[in-house]
């Protein structure tokens, strides 16, 4: 399985169904969980982000990429998999210098390319949502010996939930802005678990931490996780 379309476009659907965004001014920080000023920011990408090439898999509307390109002055791609989102994407942003947006499939997209990036990240993006057995060796194949990918993803014992033993995506669901919920496939692991894929595409995973927001109970919401290409 590759990724799902269908949910993601029915959300940037609601969101864009009034025509397109307008222009927004450029986050003050980037943001890896679901809730503002929470964890750390662009700092995880690496300490001095001037001139580097960096590329987000599941870009939205643009919020981070736009902040990376023009408060740290890096050159950044993102891509998302709704063409709808791409559209909010460049009316929030598509003034700014260094910021490119993308319409595609993250996988598709890494395997098309030979570019060269000094590190890619997803919020809540492709990573996840798409097999890690493909995805995360096509991420090593863009990235030098090094280099960083790191990525949020949603807690696997959010809500109270059991942790999922197994490889297989588990199925969760997409709450769209009208509060309508749509299935969704989600490869939710731990932490020693993404250690183990990572380790399999050729990375090491350097730090992995939980986020609360108590707002949605005890539970942990968000599991951010850092790796080095070897």
């Amino acid at each position: 399985m590759l990724a799902q379309a269908s949910p993601w476009h029915a959300h940037a659907a609601q969101r864009t169904a009034n025509g397109l965004a307008e222009p927004l001014s450029v986050p003050a920080r980037m943001e890896w969980t679901t809730r503002r000023g929470q964890g750390p920011g662009a700092e995880i990408l690496g300490a001095d982000l001037h001139g580097k090439r960096l590329l987000e898999l599941g870009c939205g509307p643009g919020h981070n990429a736009a902040h990376l390109a023009t408060r740290h002055g890096a050159h950044v791609t993102g891509v998302d998999l709704v063409g709808l989102q791409v559209r909010r994407a460049r009316s929030h942003y598509g003034r700014l210098n260094n910021l490119t947006f993308v319409a595609g499939h993250a996988l598709h997209h890494l395997r098309a390319s030979d570019e060269q990036f000094d590190a890619i990240y997803s919020v809540f993006g492709a990573v996840g949502l798409v097999a890690p057995e493909l995805l995360l060796p096509a991420i090593a194949q863009s990235l030098a010996p090094g280099r960083v990918l790191a990525f949020s993803v949603p807690h696997p014992q959010r809500g109270g939930r059991a942790p999922f033993g197994g490889d297989r995506p588990c199925r969760d669901f997409v709450t769209l802005p009208d509060r309508a919920r749509l299935p969704v496939a989600r490869w939710e692991f731990e932490a020693d678990r993404w250690a183990r894929h990572l380790s399999r595409s050729g990375f090491r995973l350097t730090s992995a931490q939980e986020f609360h927001d108590p707002r949605t109970g005890h539970w942990p919401t968000t599991l951010l996780i850092r790796a080095r290409k070897l």
